[in-house]
């Protein structure tokens, strides 16, 4: 008997973990908890050593602590649920938190896809028109750019779970991953999901899709000034400083194609590889971002790593 609007108070999904390595859940779930705490203390040093530093205080920085914000809010709307299954086998979340997940998820993702067009720009803006950088950057043009991106998620992908909200369940109710994202939990219901279909995949190629388009050619104008620089030095330089933004661009987008590819073109593939591309695509963006750019920004690692040159 399908499930209605009325009667879901008590209803929930299943959530599925590692297919056939049950047994070592207990322990996969210790790695997942070391990432997860290197997100939260990486993302945090981050946004500490922007606001610590006067110097830090320009566009590229401040577009990088909305990136970091991102991550911790999109890691602890996941892991922590996560690893109450891995180590206590809560398989099941409920209805309503399935579908505020599903939403954060989205709309999270979808405002960090934004951000990074941002800081795209951002590098277009310092390499390509340096005399002007000051001016078309602004801390205010900042400010409105993140609030944008914070408004583009909510309008793009809060249709998401009211789509699904007016679907009836009635078979299995064992999701494809340990969390709840659109992709999946449409395919649970026995109602018409063409409307999610379509404005499911609208909203990715709107959002994810433009801005992956539109940071491609923003690189591609990057190189042609690169390359007409006089110096071998100089051109070294200047591309430099868009390394640590590509890396996370792809630690991004790769597997976000990865992962909906695999949603709507491989529904024969095993129930590991579903989870495993799912899981990949929230752990390693919080994990990797902030270590790339204590990695890549002097200014970044030097300020970390100070207080262990006093001791």
């Amino acid at each position: 008997m399908p499930l209605g609007n009325g009667t879901r108070d008590g209803f929930s999904f299943i959530l599925v973990g590692l297919p056939g390595m049950e047994a070592a859940q207990f322990w996969l779930a210790f790695p997942l908890c070391a990432m997860y705490v290197v997100a939260i203390v990486g993302n945090c040093a981050v946004m500490f050593v922007v606001k610590a530093e006067p110097a830090l205080h320009v566009p590229m920085y401040f577009f990088l602590c909305m990136l970091s914000a991102v991550d911790l809010v999109l890691s602890t709307c996941t892991m922590p649920k996560i690893l109450s299954f891995f180590w206590f086998d809560a398989r099941e979340i409920g209805y309503k938190a399935c579908l505020a997940q599903m939403f954060f998820i989205h709309c999270l993702s979808g405002v960090e896809s934004t951000v990074l067009l941002a800081m795209a720009v951002d590098r277009y803006a310092a390499i390509c028109h340096p005399l002007q950088y000051s001016a078309i950057l602004t801390n205010s043009m900042t400010a409105k750019i993140g609030l944008v991106a914070v408004l583009r998620g909510i309008i793009f992908f809060l249709p998401l779970p009211l789509l699904i909200n007016r679907l009836p369940f009635c078979g299995p109710r064992v999701l494809m991953h340990s969390y709840c994202v659109h992709q999946d939990v449409m395919h649970l219901a026995c109602g018409n999901i063409m409307p999610n279909m379509v404005y499911g995949l609208t909203a990715i190629l709107a959002v994810m899709g433009l801005d992956a388009l539109l940071i491609f050619m923003t690189y591609v104008m990057i190189m042609k000034t690169v390359m007409q620089l006089a110096s071998r030095q100089e051109r070294l330089k200047a591309s430099g400083t868009c390394v640590a933004h590509v890396c996370v661009v792809l630690a991004f987008y790769v597997p976000l194609v990865g992962l909906s590819v695999v949603h709507r073109f491989g529904r024969g593939l095993p129930l590991l590889v579903h989870v495993t591309m799912g899981n990949v695509y929230l752990l390693v963006p919080p994990v990797l971002n902030p270590l790339v750019y204590a990695a890549r920004t002097k200014e970044i690692r030097r300020r970390i790593l100070k207080p262990m040159r006093r001791t």
